[in-house]
């Protein structure tokens, strides 16, 4: 049995880095048919990509974490190379679910989909998050994008999958990155590159029932701007519906989630009759025909902010000091697991004294003063900002010293978080309880947040220590959120 797709999602970072910036700083020409690349955040990475495509999509489907019974994450770019991001993202999301993690290549994210589509109609959560980086003077880090897209898959899903298809063919040195490189490299044989990719699309094409007239957009792998196109004519496909589901030009090359954002943006236009093919060098290839009709999309794919190129490569690191000598305050990653439902899913503890909300929910309750149990409940992860400061140069502590390096400076708030939502027979209504604690305001501008102003919370890279990325919950304003 093959599932449905019941709530799809697309989020790209909001910072971009302009083609002429590129071309100004290596005297040459931009990335080939790119106007603008999308640059994460200091604080942002395939997994918190991963998490806000993810928690949109859910979103989207209205399935509740709890329902979903299996997590597909793709990606060629984890924060670790040996560890499993599939259980982090499990854990930021509150799944209880079978979890996997393929890359290897850019061809992953589709895969993953189809994985997850042939799985019986069990409910299952699907992925795909990347960020590729290349070396600084080649045609990969021109092109160089991020962005993550998600699917949320159920027996009934609304989303239907007419016929699925993939190939290999051996095509060596077309992209690839040696074991412990963070770049990736390609050999730059124009023809021969050019080559491997239209022909292996176009196996796929020929393995695939679709017609190319009632296509609405054709979601293609697109490590640049151009090549893309030259595949139409092997797929028998307009350039105008290859168009319609390439974000590249805007995005840049989002590597395993490249054609899944192209679908999604696709899908939030209205184009309902897709045809998918994702594309990995080596090479090989997969592909499907989609019917989207009645699948709720929820993109977030707009840029808001524009960096310099000296900006983007501060804000990857690579200008940077590093944490300072003697590091920040020391944090075991055992004591550090024992807070995860708190740092990731805002788990708080109602006081059986009392009543009142505890975060975290250890020792004697703040309200009373009792060592009473806690019942656990979940925060909404919304709020409102009760007080800010400005963390400037000189100001950060220690731990926090390479984000301000990376970034500048931030806001610190304290956070009145509003208090679960309770029922009666009525439905759910929500209570006026809240928990404050400090939380980091992401904003494009530090006077931007206001007392009295209203945030969601979402996941973001806390700091690296022992080389082991800390994740926990920072605020939006929810006016930049819409």
């Amino acid at each position: 049995m093959r599932s449905g797709i019941a709530g799809v999602s697309a989020y790209v970072p909001r910072i971009r880095l302009e083609g002429e910036e590129i071309a100004d700083a290596w005297g040459t020409g931009g990335p080939a048919g790119i106007e603008r690349t999308a640059v994460p955040d200091a604080d942002e990475d395939a997994l918190t990509m991963a998490y806000e495509a993810a928690a949109a999509a859910l979103e989207a489907a209205d399935v509740a974490p709890a329902n979903v019974g299996r997590l597909l994450l793709a990606t060629t770019t984890p924060p670790l190379e040996e560890e499993s991001g599939s259980a982090r993202l499990a854990s930021f999301v509150g799944l209880d679910a079978d979890a996997a993690q393929l890359s290897g290549s850019t061809a992953a994210g589709v895969d993953a989909l189809l994985t997850g589509l042939d799985g019986g109609g069990e409910p299952a959560l699907v992925v795909a998050s990347d960020a590729p980086r290349g070396a600084p003077d080649s045609d990969l880090e021109r092109a160089a994008g991020a962005g993550a897209a998600a699917f949320v898959l159920t027996a009934d899903g609304p989303g239907s999958v007419r016929d699925v298809a993939s190939t290999i063919g051996a095509y060596p040195g077309t992209r690839f990155r040696p074991r412990g490189a963070v770049e990736t490299r390609e050999l730059g044989i124009t023809s021969y590159d050019r080559t491997a990719f239209v022909e292996t699309v176009e196996a796929v094409g020929d393995a695939l029932e679709y017609d190319s007239e009632a296509l609405d957009a054709v979601a293609l792998q697109a490590p640049d701007g151009k090549l893309p196109y030259r595949a139409c004519d092997a797929l028998g496909v307009s350039s105008e519906r290859v168009h319609a589901g390439t974000v590249v030009h805007d995005v840049g090359d989002a590597g395993v989630a490249s054609p899944l954002l192209g679908l999604a943006s696709a899908a939030a236009d209205g184009h309902v009759h897709q045809l998918l093919v994702g594309y990995g060098s080596g090479a090989e290839a997969s592909g499907a025909v989609l019917d989207l009709d009645d699948v709720p999309v929820r993109t977030r794919l707009e840029g808001t902010e524009t960096v310099s190129y000296a900006g983007a490569l501060r804000l990857r690191g690579e200008i940077t000091p590093g944490e300072p000598e003697g590091g920040g305050a020391y944090v075991s990653v055992p004591t550090w697991r024992r807070s995860l439902p708190q740092r990731h899913r805002l788990v708080a503890g109602r006081c059986a004294s009392c009543g009142g909300l505890n975060l975290p929910p250890d020792g004697a309750c703040v309200g009373c003063h009792e060592l009473a149990p806690y019942e656990e409940v979940t925060l909404p992860g919304t709020g409102t900002v009760e007080a800010t400061t400005v963390i400037e140069q000189g100001g950060a502590p220690p731990e926090f010293v390479e984000q301000q390096a990376r970034s500048g400076s931030f806001v610190s708030a304290i956070v009145a978080l509003d208090g679960p939502d309770r029922e009666d027979d009525g439905g759910r209504f929500p209570t006026d309880e809240a928990v404050s604690l400090p939380m980091q305001v992401l904003a494009d501008e530090t006077d931007a947040v206001e007392i009295g102003d209203r945030i969601e919370t979402t996941i973001r890279r806390v700091y690296t220590q022992e080389g082991m990325p800390r994740y926990g919950r920072k605020a939006v304003l929810e006016r930049a959120r819409r």
